[in-house]
C-alpha cells in the first residue's frame, strides 16, 4: 500500500517539523480499522498495564476527548461510523461501543481508531504524560513514561534532552499550540518484522534483518503523529497512528525508486548516536545494499 512516505525526505529524522493540520483530517481511517481494533483488543487483554495507563485526576479530560471523538467520528466518515444515543457504532465490525462504559474514556476512545492516544498537561515541571493507550508503541513503554515531562521522555532521542534547542522549542509550542489549529508531524523507523505492538527499546548491538550478508525481512514502519489542544481542559492529545509496509512494496510504488535513493542518502546521514538510538548501527551498511536494489532497478 505506501501510502504515506515521509521516507523521500518529506519530513526528515531528528527534526520537529510541525504543520497545520485541517481538523476534518484530525483522525486517519481506512480499510485496516477492523484489524487494526482487534489487534488493540488482543494486545490489551495480553499486556493491560503496558497498553492504558492514567492518573487520577485526568477522568474529566479523557471525556472531553471521547466527546470530541465521538461527534468528529460520524461526522467526517458516515460510511464507518453512526451515532445511536449513548453509543457508536462501527459498520465495517459491527461493534455498538458505549460511550458511558465503566472502561476509562481514553481507552473507550482509542478502541474506535486505529490511532493510539497520550494525554498531555502543562505543570511546574513542564508539559508531562497524565494518561496513554498505547497499543502500538515504537520502541517505547507507557508506564515507564507516564508521569515525566518531556524533556525526560525524549532524554534518549539525540539532541532532544533537557537543555537542548529542540527541548525548548517543543516546549514553547506545546505552551502556544491554539485550540483551532492542531498540528501534524511525521516519523519514521526500518524494523525487522510487522507488528504493531513494539515496545522493546532498539538495542544498538543487535541486528533486525538476519545474519545473512543481505538483509532480510525489512520493513517501512511510519507514525502520523497529531497535536490537537482540548477546549475545554487546555491539555493536549498526542494521537499516533502507525502504518507498516514490507520494503517490497517500493517495487509497485510510482516513486519506488525515487523513495528508496532518498532513504540511502538519509540513512547515510545519521550519526552514531542517531544509529544507535534507531537500532541500525550493525546495519546500515546492508540496509544501504538492500535499498541500493530498489534505487538502480535492472
Amino acid at each position: 500500500m505506501l501510502l504515506h512516505t515521509p521516507y523521500d525526505g518529506s519530513s526528515k529524522l531528528f527534526a520537529i517539523g510541525l504543520k497545520p493540520l485541517d481538523l476534518t483530517t484530525w483522525i486517519d481511517v481506512d480499510a485496516d480499522l477492523g484489524r487494526y481494533l482487534a489487534e488493540k483488543a488482543r494486545v490489551y487483554a495480553a499486556h493491560p498495564s503496558q497498553v492504558f495507563a492514567a492518573e487520577p485526576d485526568t477522568d474529566a479530560a479523557q471525556r472531553e476527548v471521547l466527546t470530541l471523538l465521538a461527534a468528529h467520528l460520524p461526522e467526517c466518515f458516515p460510511k464507518t461510523y453512526r451515532r445511536y444515543g449513548n453509543s457508536i457504532v462501527i459498520i465495517p465490525t459491527g461493534c455498538h461501543l458505549a460511550l458511558a462504559a465503566d472502561a476509562p474514556p481514553l481507552w473507550t476512545a482509542a478502541q474506535l481508531v486505529q490511532e493510539d492516544f497520550c494525554l498531555m498537561r502543562n505543570g511546574p515541571c513542564g508539559w508531562r504524560l497524565v494518561a496513554g493507550a498505547l497499543a502500538f508503541p515504537s520502541s517505547w513503554s507507557l508506564p515507564e513514561k507516564l508521569g515525566r515531562p518531556m524533556h525526560e521522555i525524549h532524554a534518549p532521542v539525540p539532541g532532544f534532552g533537557a537543555g537542548t534547542r529542540h527541548a525548548e522549542l517543543i516546549e514553547r509550542m506545546f505552551t502556544y499550540l491554539r485550540v483551532d489549529i492542531p498540528v501534524i508531524r511525521w516519523n519514521f523507523s526500518l524494523y525487522g518484522d510487522d507488528r504493531l505492538f513494539h515496545p522493546e527499546t532498539a538495542n544498538a548491538g543487535t541486528t533486525r534483518f538476519g545474519t545473512s550478508a543481505r538483509a532480510e525481512n525489512v520493513f517501512l514502519r511510519v507514525e502520523r503523529q497529531t497535536l490537537r489542544k482540548l477546549p475545554a481542559s487546555g491539555d493536549i492529545l498526542f494521537t499516533i497512528r502507525i502504518y507498516v509496509d514490507p520494503l517490497t512494496a517500493l517495487e509497485r510504488h510510482d516513486r519506488g525508486a525515487e523513495i528508496a535513493a532518498s532513504l540511502i542518502v538519509q540513512l547515510q546521514d545519521l550519526d552514531a548516536a542517531q544509529l544507535a538510538y534507531k537500532g541500525l548501527t550493525l546495519d546500515r551498511d546492508r540496509l544501504v545494499a538492500r535499498l541500493t536494489e530498489f534505487a538502480s532497478p535492472a
